[in-house]
């Protein structure tokens, strides 16, 4: 019986994470549980799975409801390293997930991890912290996930992989990956919010049709699996069936395929490293005639792509910039504040602005991406 703590478990990863929960009442019990401003949903998650231990940055006047529910209110860094939390899933958005990861990997418990940011921000601080005290950091995203399977049982886990030739990443495109390209900059937020074939949260989604979430992917394979950022390339893949690739040094290409479906990686992260059986979750039918096809990135489509990779060359504190400004810019636009087109222009001022620091500390990858958030709404009034 593993004991979970899901943190952000009212977005779309945590409810996903809670149905996998359902499915499996015998290996995993719930045992805290946090979310942002969602009270409402997280306190009908409270009354189901009855954890202990709760957090919720909009409570307010609500903490009377929890506690009667027995629950206990707590930061998600002392969720993090609860005893009887036994795995964190970090399905949080944005910066919040990382001192609750930090927490958890100091204290040797692994982390399941949903949430890009944690590794774009703090890769080297979250990795030494892994290596040193021997926790895991298990995958979540789809590409990730595929190509941690595609390694188990090629000795390239061990082996800082050295028989890996390169990783591919897969992309479907976005919402605007047919759309003319003179028509991006009058996109709406409506528009770019109808993904093709995932159901998603409402940032990575418009990351998706920036490609920015590749870019940020790029960067979290890196720390993930060791390998420098120009053996890590991406290809179009519409129909989202394969969800990664990796090719070996013999040229010899393994793939992962599934339905495009989150529960299932992150079935395998809850389960590692056994693999329990598909009860209700979706299956990929190759019965019919299915047609799987690859493109190459359209740079001028997706420049958000070309700015993280450039950010994650840099390194020091430009990759928390990014995230920082790319997540201020994607809110701007949401609230129809400013245009699609101006997401990637603000990420590359805020970039171009910045004097980095090589080996942050914590503190100093906080601050920078404060200080991008802010430089952002700068930018926008002024």
């Amino acid at each position: 019986m593993k004991k979970l703590a899901v943190l952000g478990s009212t977005g779309s990863i945590g409810r996903q994470t809670l149905d996998v929960a359902r499915a499996f009442p015998e290996h995993l019990r719930v045992t805290a549980l946090a979310a942002g401003r969602n009270r409402d949903l997280l306190l009908e998650q409270v009354r189901e799975f009855k954890p202990r231990l709760f957090c919720c940055s909009d409570v307010k006047d609500g903490q009377d409801a929890f506690r009667a529910a027995g629950c206990e209110e707590v930061s998600l860094e002392e969720m993090a390293v609860a005893a009887d939390v036994d795995m964190v899933v970090v399905a949080t958005s944005g910066k919040a997930g990382l001192k609750p990861a930090l927490a958890a990997l100091e204290q040797g418990k692994p982390v399941a991890l949903a949430n890009k940011e944690v590794l774009v921000m703090a890769g080297a601080l979250v990795t030494e912290a892994a290596r040193r005290t021997g926790a895991s950091l298990l995958p979540i995203d789809s590409e990730h996930s595929a190509i941690w399977q595609c390694l188990r049982g090629e000795g390239a886990e061990s082996d800082g992989c050295k028989g890996v030739s390169r990783l591919i990443l897969t992309a479907s495109g976005g919402a605007f990956r047919d759309r003319p390209l003179d028509t991006l900059a009058v996109a709406t937020a409506a528009d770019a919010l109808k993904h093709p074939t995932w159901l998603m949260g409402e940032k990575i989604t418009i990351d998706s049709a920036t490609l920015m979430n590749k870019g940020l992917e790029t960067l979290e394979a890196h720390w993930l699996f060791g390998l420098p950022l120009d053996k890590i390339d991406i290809l179009i893949h519409r129909q989202s069936i394969i969800h990664s690739m990796v090719e070996f040094v013999d040229g010899s290409l393994k793939a992962q395929l599934g339905p495009p479906d989150m529960r299932l990686p992150i079935q395998y992260a809850l389960s590692y490293p056994l693999r329990w059986p598909n009860r209700s979750f979706g299956q990929l039918d190759l019965s019919g005639h299915l047609n799987l096809t690859f493109e190459q990135v359209d740079e001028r489509r997706y420049p958000c792509l070309g700015l993280a990779i450039e950010a994650g060359r840099t390194g020091g504190t430009y990759p928390a910039v990014l995230n920082g400004a790319d997540e201020a810019a994607v809110g701007l636009f949401l609230q129809g504040r400013v245009g699609f087109g101006d997401i990637a222009v603000l990420v590359r001022r805020v970039l171009d602005a910045h004097v980095g620091t090589a080996k942050p500390s914590l503190d100093e990858v906080l601050a920078a991406d404060a200080w991008a958030r802010e430089r952002v709404r700068e930018l926008v009034e002024g």
